[in-house]
């Protein structure tokens, strides 16, 4: 019988996989308002981090969801960073 946290491997690898195929596809005037909108779901993932980190008692799991914690929030963080900008290009002077 398989592992669950060979499974959890198997799909975070290939979610890493699809992900880069993806975001390579998208051109570059694209990526700043697609990294804006994408925020919400972001904000989700975060959330879920928190559950996950939150929810084990396990050390791994508490290290592993504290680091999609930390990762989220960067993510949060970076995204909201990046839309300030490009609204203040369109801003009047």
């Amino acid at each position: 019988m398989v592992s669950v946290f060979l499974v959890g491997l198997y799909v975070f690898v290939l979610s890493i996989f699809v992900g880069f195929e993806i975001i390579s596809k998208v051109p570059p005037m694209l990526h700043t308002p697609l990294m804006s909108g994408t925020n919400a779901i972001s904000g989700i993932t975060l959330v879920g981090a928190v559950v996950a980190a939150g929810y084990s008692q396990e050390p791994l799991n508490i290290l592993l969801g504290g680091l999609a914690v930390l990762c989220g929030a960067i993510n949060v963080v970076g995204g909201y960073m990046v839309t300030d900008r490009m609204l203040r290009m369109f801003k009047k002077k």
